[in-house]
């Protein structure tokens, strides 16, 4: 007989991942900066974005609009692909603090190089870098699109236990 499946088991099956963020922040080194971009194309396989600083801090020598650090989206299948190397660099473990009350999830990563299947550059050098994952349920595209946009109810959000249980169950993490 197979085993019944709970309303709870059904709501994080329904969960999916939106997209997958990825972020380089180097400063105002030039050089460095296209160093980091080349990183992540070849991470990725997409181009990414590079990003310009809000305000001025003279403390760390960075002006307003100064390009500062790099940043790419991933989505669908790449995004899921991607998720389970750097999952591997973080050894399959993700603390608590990582979840937010919206089912995001953040994490870093103090070295590419622990990404599996990532080779040491002496051109490029060694960078660091966040991850942000955004979950969401059906009938999050209410919350975004342009004709009639309404807000989303409670039973529409993910949670923090969700989003743990989803991670634990899709990529096998432990979460501590």
């Amino acid at each position: 007989m197979a085993a019944e499946t709970t309303l709870e088991d059904k709501l994080i099956e329904s969960i999916r991942i939106e997209k997958v963020v990825v972020h380089i922040s180097v400063g105002s080194d030039w050089e460095r900066l296209q160093k980091a971009v080349k990183l992540l194309e070849y991470l990725t396989g997409q181009k990414p974005v590079i990003r310009r600083a809000k305000k001025t801090i003279k403390a760390f020598g960075i002006s307003r609009k100064q390009p500062i650090s790099t940043m790419v989206t991933l989505r669908g299948e790449r995004a899921v692909e991607f998720l389970k190397r750097v999952l591997q660099a973080v050894d399959m473990k993700l603390k608590s603090t990582s979840f937010d009350e919206l089912g995001n999830i953040s994490f870093g990563i103090k070295e590419h190089l622990m990404i599996p299947g990532v080779k040491y550059d002496p051109n490029i050098g060694v960078f660091g870098m966040d991850v942000n994952v955004h979950l969401v349920k059906p009938g999050y595209r209410v919350k975004l699109r342009r004709y009639r946009r309404s807000k989303l109810g409670r039973k529409n959000l993910v949670t923090k236990d969700e989003a743990m249980e989803f991670m634990r169950r899709r990529f096998n993490v432990e979460v501590v």
